[in-house]
């Protein structure tokens, strides 16, 4: 048995000739920057999410950069964000020259924990980011009220979260704004690097069209010192051809997440995610809690079972982040999660019979 952890072959095989397709329509075209099939794009992912724009730019991590530059945040002020998250989200922060300013999250859903963020807050914060991790949104309603409370701005890292709804409403129309990612990995996964942010601010839509393109809306007239963070024609292109594709590889992956859940229910000393009652996972990874995580690893690698940590090493106590003083102890709650999360293979062209396979190897596991 060989069960990696993700292959890409299977869902480009499937839609080889559509994918192809919309390749030759870009070639044909011969213009592969700022073209039709970006302006198509926007208008489609903007529709899917239920937001009023979209912009396209070059990565998920741009996405989010470009938000609080847009914003006007930068030199003094703090960001809020999780400290159980994957750097980028930190990394915008400090782009623009704020401080992350870390809050636990839930340690039933990995999420940004509401009741904590007030306690973060000081007269220096200007907007609370918060990450749909693991393919489930983060508690929307509570964190926009302190928010509102708060005079902050909220922006959804929606990098994960591709189709999640909560409470009715899609990842990327729950906030002022929202940064998305279609790393190849990601549930809607572009060839290559690409990215969007969505929000219903006409201002700040307007805003991100000029910083993407070098701060220019007339070419070689420059409003603002901008960046070059376009979301180009191919990829636009090859992810018009993925969208309509999107619910359907969702809905797939939450069947085999259920199989997941039932078959590892009684197992001893694993936790299982769990979801909000508010929330329809859309399952980007399936992370479970193992006290033994590194040998259940290697056992699964012996059995043929590809795995992946999401993600070993918490922010604060990255090297990047020396300078916050931030050791081992300050958020335990993350600290524990990143010492013990697995995430299990899952995506829409696994079988059933895949995904029994690889419960049965967790389940042989030994401690």
């Amino acid at each position: 048995m060989t069960i990696p952890f993700l292959d890409l072959k299977k869902p480009h095989q499937d839609l080889r000739d559509e994918l192809t397709a919309a390749f030759q329509t870009v070639l044909d075209s011969g213009w592969f920057i700022m073209g039709q099939q970006l302006v198509e794009f926007e208008k489609e992912y903007a529709a899917y999410c239920g937001s009023k724009h979209c912009i396209g730019v070059g990565n998920g991590l741009d996405a989010l950069h470009l938000i609080l530059r847009a914003y006007d945040i930068g030199e003094g002020d703090e960001v809020i964000v999780p400290s159980n998250t994957y750097i980028a989200t930190w990394l915008a922060a400090s782009f623009v020259g704020a401080t992350p300013v870390p809050v636990e999250p839930n340690p039933n859903s990995y999420n940004l924990d509401p009741n904590k963020i007030e306690a973060a807050i000081t007269p220096r914060t200007k907007a609370i980011m918060a990450v749909h991790l693991y393919g489930q949104t983060a508690d929307m309603a509570p964190i926009n009220a302190i928010a509102k409370k708060h005079g902050l701005k909220v922006i959804e890292d929606a990098a994960q979260s591709q189709g999640a709804r909560y409470q009715g409403k899609r990842a990327g129309a729950l906030g002022d704004a929202a940064g998305h990612s279609f790393y190849p990995g990601k549930n809607l996964g572009a060839l290559g690097d690409a990215g969007a942010v969505t929000t219903d601010d006409d201002e700040l839509a307007h805003k991100l069209r000029v910083l993407r393109n070098y701060g220019s809306q007339i070419k070689y007239k420059n409003e603002v010192k901008g960046y070059n963070s376009r979301l180009d024609e191919l990829q636009a292109a090859l992810l018009r051809v993925k969208l309509p594709q999107l619910d359907r590889w969702n809905e797939q992956r939450r069947a085999l997440a259920a199989i997941y859940l039932e078959e590892l229910k009684d197992v001893a000393q694993i936790r299982l995610p769990q979801t909000d009652a508010d929330n329809e996972h859309v399952w980007h990874v399936f992370a479970i809690l193992h006290p033994q995580r590194d040998a259940l690893q290697k056992h699964l690698q012996d059995a043929g079972v590809g795995t992946v940590i999401h993600y070993p090493i918490p922010p604060h106590l990255q090297d990047a982040y020396t300078e916050l003083n931030l050791g081992v102890g300050s958020f335990p709650i993350s600290e524990s999660i990143h010492q013990q999360i697995i995430s299990l293979p899952l995506d829409p062209y696994l079988s059933i019979d895949e995904v029994r396979q690889v419960a049965a190897a967790v389940r042989s596991f030994q401690a």
